[in-house]
């Protein structure tokens, strides 16, 4: 670890309980001794159980003579595209996948040392490119992918490919050495891909070869089980990494049981997960992240987990079963019209299982797995059906009892600070476009660090019609574009209020909050005809002098009006900044205190909004500006493109500011 990479471990060392200090100082003793051991491919065959090497034991086929051609089509292009070279990889399109360098960031056009111990890389420096760029690739998703078209087609170009680049990855990442070693959750992800690699690939004559008689094979899966076995992130890191670790162990161990080892790894990581999915997880079923996406990987993680157990024969927990119901109640309570979620925090793109084209929609995959085994609820929207989530539902065991569920949609989750206003999509007899607001309330993030937290405190998501109308900026990037991680998790990137020109929360790194501002919901009232909510945070009270954000909004379902009250108090005059960005397909002309808002709707006609701005304050537009960054919009991580930021200033002691957002009479 070089000094900027021990400068970013000691400043996480300064947020955590001396009981995590303890497990980390274990964790780095342990990885110094690791860090000795070479085993080169073919060098070590690990002990095998009697027979099990000669057993593959997750045999059960997915059923995929029912899926319909357009998903067929799309799993063939998708691997037609990859044994042509071409794969996108985290907003970067490939065309070196026939013969991938496995330790090569082909967007910065550099390579990680693949002879250094994976202990000793610094991958957060962005010196060797992106780690996670290297990572993704190597997490051998784009294989299971090719798996799938294999069963499909029984085509051997694709069992060919996915043969020979298994092979190449176990010869150029031996135990220990390399990136592609430095990170526990990408060694779980991985492993659940090589499960499902087997699995599609059952029928192909050299399945076995490649696999269970393998040497190679057994190296690497003996390796990687043995790593998360002795390495866990812990404390205040144990959040979607160790849950991904775990599934990755247990699945493995249930799948591939070679080793003396594989029943108590079995048994351990069941328990373990049981307990983390319960750490992670609020009450009401939101991931305690408070990231979006990460709740969706989250349940994703536990379903594949559970669902891979029992077929193994082992008894899942009751309570893992209630907690994994009540995150899929979550997903369907909280997407929009268009199957969207809320873009709350951080977003990576990641997924546990992926058998077709990137175009899938994430959130119906899971809620068609979840209404497999759960049963879907009559407020649940209609999912219809996505390739990933029907293949896995082929094997799940269906109608698991729970305990109580909701009967009616829920919008407002206390625990988490989550709240959904939104309108009916008929009314008096007609069909309107779907309003829908988030706002947020809720504390920062996971633990001490608040990892994947943004500071937005009070801001609000407006979509009309699954459309962006005021919209979360994402993510981007992590570690490699420092000055482009702190904006997008910045207070001014939200659609919120920024005073004395300071975020919220203070940042300790791209992955640490030193100081968090504490949220509270003061109301929430529903009723037919409105929506309130109100809340407050503290995170200004740090300031000299101390000032209050306090944030009121109303949603009108009649009239399909939004209103935004910001109350500010202090005891002297403080700077005020208010930024509402505009989605990036929204046209924006703004006339004095008023801003014309311009779109497609997903229906093709034209659509119109009318945003009323505060009077108190001077108003600006931004759009792609890089000094300072401001006016910007992460689709997906890896890519952003310009949108449109308008911004207000001010200044005062004591000021309420009123926005109206007027969909029903944009003239």
């Amino acid at each position: 670890m070089n000094g900027a990479g021990w400068r970013w471990y000691w400043r996480r060392l300064g947020r955590m309980s001396p009981r995590e200090i303890g497990w980390r100082v274990v964790d780095h003793t342990r990885s110094r001794i690791w860090s000795l051991r070479r085993e080169w491919p073919g060098a070590f065959t690990p002990a095998v159980s009697k027979s099990s090497k000669d057993e593959w034991s997750m045999a059960t086929t997915p059923n995929l003579a029912s899926l319909p051609l357009e998903s067929v089509a799309s799993v063939l292009h998708a691997a037609d595209r990859l044994l042509d070279g071409e794969w996108d990889v985290l907003g970067v399109q490939r065309v070196d996948m026939v013969d991938p360098d496995w330790s090569k960031d082909p967007s910065r056009g550099s390579g990680f040392p693949a002879d250094r111990s994976s202990f000793r890389i610094d991958y957060r420096s962005g010196v060797h490119g992106s780690a996670k760029q290297v990572w993704e690739l190597s997490r051998h998703q784009h294989l299971t992918v090719l798996a799938c078209a294999w069963q499909l087609t029984k085509d051997d170009r694709y069992a060919a490919m996915i043969d020979r680049h298994l092979r190449s990855w176990w010869a150029s990442n031996p135990f220990l050495l390399g990136v592609n070693w430095s990170s526990g959750i990408e060694i779980g992800i991985r492993l659940i891909s090589w499960v499902w690699i087997r699995r599609l690939l059952e029928g192909w004559p050299g399945a076995a070869e490649l696999f269970e008689t393998n040497d190679d094979a057994l190296q690497q899966v003996y390796w990687h089980q043995r790593y998360l076995a002795a390495f866990h992130s812990p404390g205040s890191s144990a959040n979607n990494h160790v849950i991904a670790e775990l599934v990755g162990q247990l699945i493995c161990s249930c799948a591939f049981p070679w080793f003396p080892e594989s029943p108590t790894w079995r048994t351990r990581s069941l328990a373990a997960l049981s307990n983390a999915l319960e750490n992670n997880t609020f009450a009401t079923g939101v991931n305690r992240e408070l990231a979006s996406d990460y709740h969706r990987f989250v349940a994703e993680l536990g379903l594949l987990a559970a669902i891979e157990a029992e077929a193994a024969g082992m008894d899942v927990p009751s309570q893992t079963w209630d907690i994994l119901c009540r995150m899929v109640d979550v997903a369907a309570a909280v997407v929009d019209e268009g199957l969207r979620a809320p873009r709350q925090g951080d977003s990576d793109n990641g997924r546990v299982l992926v058998l077709s084209d990137q175009s899938e929609n994430q959130w119906c995959s899971l809620l068609t797995i979840g209404a497999s085994v759960f049963g879907a609820l009559p407020w649940w929207p209609n999912v219809g059906s996505e390739l990933t989530g029907t293949v896995v539902s082929s094997i799940a065991r269906r109608g698991v009892v729970v305990g109580s569920r909701a009967q009616r949609r829920p919008s407002h989750f206390a625990d988490a600070g989550i709240t959904i206003l939104r309108t009916d999509q008929l009314s008096e007899g007609r069909r309107d476009e779907e309003i829908w607001c988030r706002c947020d309330g809720g504390p920062l993030g996971f633990g001490s660090l608040a990892a994947h937290g943004h500071a937005d405190a009070l801001s609000v998501e407006v979509r009309c019609g699954g459309i962006d109308i005021l919209a979360d900026p994402g993510t981007y990037c992590y570690y490699e574009e420092p000055e482009w991680r702190r904006y997008f998790r910045s207070t001014r990137a939200h659609n919120t209020l920024t005073l004395g020109n300071q975020d919220q929360s203070v940042s300790g790194g791209p992955f640490m909050w030193k100081r968090h501002a504490n949220t509270r919901v003061l109301e929430f009232a529903d009723t037919e005809t409105h929506q309130r909510w109100s809340a407050e945070h503290d995170g200004y009270q740090r300031l000299d002098p101390p000032a209050r954000h306090r944030r009121t909004v109303t949603l009108d379902r009649q009239s399909r009006c939004l209103e935004i009250v910001d109350e500010v108090a202090a005891s002297k005059p403080i700077s005020i900044t208010v930024s509402f960005h505009v989605g990036p397909t929204i046209r924006v002309h703004l006339c004095d205190h008023r801003a014309e808002l311009e779109w497609q709707a997903a229906s093709g006609r034209a659509a119109h909004a009318i945003l009323h701005l505060p009077n108190a304050l001077s108003w600006s537009v931004h759009r792609g500006e890089t000094d300072p960054i401001l006016g910007w919009y992460s689709p997906e991580f890896g890519t952003k493109v310009p949108s449109t930021t308008l911004v207000g200033s001010g200044e005062a002691t004591a000021v309420t500011l009123l926005t109206g957002l007027d969909f029903a009479n944009p003239s």
